[in-house]
């Protein structure tokens, strides 16, 4: 009954949750079926987001409601194109180039880079045990370093600084402690519910990917939803930059 109600609602147009609709989400969220699905969410395409959303409908159903920094932040919407978002981080102006991740994006930007300042590349560690939205047979994460094989040797970006950050270290620490990494990358020897033994592990697999052995990876380990980390990442971020640039200039 509460699967046909939520079927029937046409999701585009619904402003404003009633109060029925509230329950009969929270109604299939308890159900133990629906359960078993989230768990095997690896097998299927799902927001990271679902169940810190699913758990807090109480709140987010309210007429008042108002989101939260942390609601803001955990919202997933699929980069498509290329988004320049300039900054001011501590009087120095930095510009960002978003580029999609997807496939079908990459052919819109990988051209249209030459003599960046640095290239940030973002790996999600929570996604070793993950299959790709256009492939359900291909490992995300083998794709992803794949990607940062072929970009970090690409011409265009060859005196480019790289920065790696391996993202969502927080759901790694979830996930590691019940899906083994061996079972989806055989060459890891490390313990199991290890995380700190798995994200060297990971670590290294993109580094390895790096065939000049004088080009040094800047590697971070990051929190997205957690803006401490993030505001220290990034203040790490700029003194690279600031650095590498000074020292390119010979200024240092």
């Amino acid at each position: 009954e509460s699967a046909q109600m939520i079927k029937e609602v046409e999701v585009d147009k619904v402003t404003v949750l009633e109060r029925k609709q509230v329950e009969a989400i929270k109604k299939l969220w308890e159900d133990p079926g629906i359960q078993e699905c989230y768990d095997r969410r690896r097998e299927y395409q799902l927001s990271d987001s679902a169940k810190y959303y699913l758990t807090d409908l109480d709140r987010i159903a309210v007429p008042s409601f108002v989101p939260t920094q942390q609601d803001i932040l955990r919202v997933r919407v699929p980069t498509t194109g290329i988004i320049e978002y300039p900054f001011d981080l501590e009087n120095i102006i930095f510009r960002m180039v978003d580029v999609g991740g997807q496939r079908s994006e990459r052919r819109k930007w990988i051209h249209c880079f030459e003599s960046v300042t640095s290239i940030i590349f973002l790996v999600a560690l929570s996604e070793y045990d993950q299959v790709l939205a256009e492939c359900d047979n291909e490992n995300r994460m083998e794709e992803s370093k794949a990607l940062f094989k072929t970009i970090i040797t690409y011409p265009w970006f060859m005196n480019s600084s790289v920065i790696l950050f391996l993202n969502k270290k927080d759901l790694l620490e979830e996930k590691i402690m019940y899906s083994h990494l061996i079972s989806y990358f055989p060459e890891y020897t490390g313990p199991k519910q290890d995380v700190k033994a798995a994200r060297d592990f990971i670590l290294k697999l993109y580094q390895d990917q790096n065939p000049d052995k004088e080009k040094v990876i800047y590697s971070h380990f990051t929190c997205a939803t957690d803006t401490e980390n993030i505001r220290f990442v990034f203040a790490a971020v700029k003194d690279t930059i600031l650095q590498l640039n000074l020292r390119e200039f010979n200024l240092v």
